[in-house]
């Protein structure tokens, strides 16, 4: 008999939370989100993010707009942005005297997931309150704007926002690709993915046509088939490339 695991029905009942209650989340559960995003993997100790919390009204209500404009980044009680960050690695570097290598794709890799899994850390606590939220990968719809309003230093990239607050939204949850999909034993293992993709086709089509907000008459692979057919976001090449990360 399997046992009662609590973090894992937490972690297993990810639902996209985007309508919130107008309860403020209490400064120590934050705190506490906050210590529990610092407690995440990192590569090396590097510890290569920083979050920042936006209360500012007008700052919020810009970076609402440029992340699409998401009407539940400004309306939601919390919200978060995660930041690659390798200006501090800079400060040590000037104060040490020692070069600062930065420009190879591996730190922009770092940083990415170092932000991340921080994020995830942060995102899992919240639900363990009996908080909801949806990250929001718009932070990265206009790079160039969001550094300027968050002032982001050189060496630093926007990753991801996240909104949280008690929800008021009770979505049903979207399936995933069946678990063969994803899980390979000692190597990739193509003709698993492929009866994945056709037993997901059915699955997915299922749950889009019948949801009750904005049910849609495409599959899964219809929508990533779509999705994947023009460039995502070309303008956050230059950008990085601009913070320092020149991508050799």
């Amino acid at each position: 008999m399997e046992h009662k695991n609590e973090t894992k029905a937490v972690i297993q009942n990810h639902r996209s939370i985007r309508k919130f209650t107008d309860d403020a989340v209490p400064d120590e559960i934050l705190k506490n989100i906050m210590t529990s995003a610092q407690w995440a993997p990192t590569s090396h100790n590097v510890q290569a993010y920083t979050i920042i919390s936006i209360t500012d009204p007008d700052l919020r209500s810009s970076l609402e707009e440029v992340c699409g404009p998401q009407w539940y980044v400004g309306a939601a009680p919390v919200f978060l942005v995660f930041v690659a960050d390798f200006h501090k690695h800079a400060m040590i570097s000037e104060e040490y005297g020692t070069p600062f290598e930065m420009e190879e794709t591996e730190n922009v890799l770092v940083g990415a997931v170092d932000a991340a899994l921080a994020a995830q850390n942060a995102f899992i606590t919240a639900k363990s309150y009996g908080l909801g939220g949806v990250m929001i990968g718009g932070i990265r719809n206009h790079p160039q704007d969001v550094g300027q309003l968050l002032n982001l230093p050189l060496w630093t990239f926007p990753v991801m926002g996240m909104c949280l607050g008690y929800p008021d939204d009770h979505p049903g949850q979207k399936p995933r690709l069946p678990l063969s999909g994803i899980w390979h034993e000692n190597g990739y293992q193509n003709e698993r993915v492929q009866e994945a993709l056709t037993e997901y086709e059915k699955t997915s089509l299922t749950y889009y046509q019948n949801r009750s907000s904005n049910p849609k008459a495409q599959s899964w692979s219809e929508q990533m088939a779509s999705y994947l057919s023009q460039a995502r976001r070309p303008q956050l090449t230059t950008y990085l490339k601009n913070q320092g990360f020149t991508l050799k």
